[in-house]
């Protein structure tokens, strides 16, 4: 048997470095002078482009792409194997940028308007509305456009009608195929002066292929609408890492697939979300999302750090969070078995972690701060640390919820959601079988923990409660608190005067809903919050800082309730 193995070992060995051998290194250099695609990609005779090295790569091989803005849209098709992936990425000390804008050049003065310029303008992006926009409504009638323009780096407001033009702002004339700007500085576009860049491609990136990896490259700039993604991710056992992808009009990235790997990459200042994602077994980790929705799409239909839909076993873990302008991690229907763990999750316009018509999150050791405060209609329930809705079977421990609009939140409607292997199914979802323990809640503004159940059917009370609405036990085929299986225990509160410790129920007409100011009685009318306590805690920072640090004898500590592991930015464990 130990031969045997040996000779296993041996074969696949040198197997290994038959693939190794037979391996080609290719250049990309746009900047370079001899750079050409009918080159043999070397270092002296590069290609010019990206999407030439894709049509000649096989298995093993790496391509090197050297310092220089690439303005193409790239597909990868041929596929690496397990042994021997394909590697695209940024040669040593390069700076790689992939752009969806081109440069425009040929400007025309208007006339009795020195400072507003015009050139032809002969691209169209959504074509199927009046209005080109999408969606396709008066909300959404500018923000929902697709056009951007940007002067030396800095991005042109637009206006609808060409009277409206001012300094910093474009205006596209679709009819007459021509776009005007007007520089925010009032200078001449022309010359050498100003560099004036137009987002013409929707796609920078497209990958189909299996073991790929993507290493050290920039992404901006992409005419593409909501739902569009700049850079999609597909296939299988991909690797991207150290990449940034940004000031995208709308969705920065899509990631599907199986087994894919999203390390340490950049998402920011993209109009809509910073990414999207679904398939099986993502891990994204030690990545930063940050200052998404910048065009303020609505967050009721997306818009914000990023959008999740049908994922199974994804884990997102060692990740910052931070100023997203809508939720900063949002599942949305049919996730299954999603862990979130050790991320800073702060400042986000709405809820910190949204997990909707969904099943099993497992939530531990975050750092959940400073979210849902920004004034936001129809966000009830969602506005919060972590919000629950409509989403059995999920397990929220050893998280550090502080300083939300309100900490952890229930949200129920009456929904139904398809399935990741039955895309046609409306199965009806709701909150149950959920434990909540061993988290700090505290010094959350609103409540630190509100149950937005908003169904009339009066579930969240047990069958016999006298806080029902008609006063009458429900029926024995009804929801009620006990069959919901709601388990919530050993977690530590800090309440600050004037906010509410326990609100359950909807605070809206024709609903019931009753405010709990100390535990004992959350304990006796409803049967939750066994072992938890209200205490004092004494942090060594603020919210700003981010200095988290107790004492060696806090009750956060005793209690178990302190996140465990290190999270970006944040500075954890006993105060020196």
């Amino acid at each position: 048997m130990k031969r045997r193995f040996a000779r296993t070992l041996t074969i696949l060995s040198l197997a290994l470095a038959v693939t190794a051998m037979d391996a080609a290194v290719f250049h990309v250099a746009v900047r370079h002078p001899n750079a050409d695609d009918e080159n043999a990609g070397t270092p002296d005779r590069p290609f010019k482009t990206i999407t030439k090295a894709t049509t000649v790569v096989a298995p093993g091989d790496r391509v090197l792409i050297h310092t220089g803005i690439y303005r193409e849209s790239v597909t990868i098709e041929t596929s690496g194997t397990a042994a021997a992936p394909i590697t695209f990425e940024a040669a040593p000390a390069a700076h790689v940028t992939v752009t969806g804008a081109e440069r425009l050049t040929e400007w025309v003065p208007e006339k009795d308007e020195p400072r507003v310029y015009s050139t032809a303008w002969p691209h169209a992006y959504i074509t199927w509305y009046e209005h080109r926009c999408h969606p396709h409504d008066d909300y959404h009638r500018m923000v929902g456009r697709a056009e951007q323009i940007h002067i030396n780096q800095y991005a042109l407001l637009q206006v609808l009608e060409r009277s409206k033009l001012s300094r910093g702002t474009f205006f596209v004339d679709a009819a007459a195929k021509r776009l005007y700007v007007w520089d925010r500085a009032n200078r001449k576009v022309t010359g050498n002066r100003c560099t004036v860049e137009a987002s013409v491609r929707p796609i920078l990136w497209t990958c189909t292929a299996q073991h790929i990896r993507i290493r050290g490259l920039r992404f901006r700039y992409a005419a593409n609408r909501a739902q569009e993604a700049a850079v999609n991710i597909g296939g299988s056992d991909n690797l991207i890492e150290h990449c940034v992808i940004e000031r995208t009009n709308a969705l920065g990235a899509v990631f599907h697939g199986a087994r894919n790997i999203i390390r340490q990459c950049v998402f920011q200042d993209n109009g809509w979300d910073g990414f999207d994602a679904g398939g099986e077994d993502l891990l994204f980790t030690e990545c930063l999302v940050r200052n998404n929705n910048t065009k303020d799409w609505n967050r009721d239909w997306g818009g914000g750090g990023n959008k999740i839909v049908f994922a199974r076993n994804m884990v997102i873990e060692k990740s910052t969070f931070v100023d997203n302008r809508g939720h900063g991690i949002w599942f949305d229907i049919g996730n299954e078995d999603c862990v979130v763990r050790n991320c800073l999750i702060a400042n986000n316009e709405n809820a910190g972690i949204f997990y909707e018509i969904s099943y099993g999150l497992h939530a531990h050791d975050n750092v959940i701060v400073g979210n849902g405060l920004a004034p936001r209609a129809r966000a009830w329930g969602a506005n919060g640390g972590i919000s629950i809705s409509s989403s059995p079977g999920c397990l929220i421990e050893r998280n550090l919820i502080v300083a939300n609009k309100e900490g952890l939140q229930y949200r129920e409607q009456t929904r139904t959601t398809p399935r990741i292997d039955d895309r046609k199914a409306k199965e009806p979802v709701w909150n149950h079988d959920i434990t909540v323990r061993n988290n700090v809640i505290a010094y959350n503004r609103d409540a630190q923990t509100a149950g937005w159940f908003a169904t009339g059917d009066e579930r969240h009370w047990p069958a016999n409660s006298a806080r029902r609405k008609d006063g009458k036990p429900a029926a024995a085929d009804a929801l009620c608190l006990e069959k919901l299986n709601l388990t919530m225990r050993d977690n530590l509160y800090g309440v600050q005067p004037g906010q509410k410790l326990f609100q359950w129920g909807c605070l809206f007409p024709n609903f019931s809903a009753h405010v709990y100011e100390d535990l004992a009685q959350v304990r006796e009318e409803l049967g939750l919050e066994k072992g938890s306590r209200v205490d004092q805690l004494e942090f060594a920072g603020s919210c700003l800082t981010l200095d988290f640090r107790i004492d060696a004898g806090s009750s956060a500590l005793k209690a178990k309730c302190y996140p465990q592991g290190d999270v970006p930015g944040v500075k954890l464990g006993v105060k020196q």
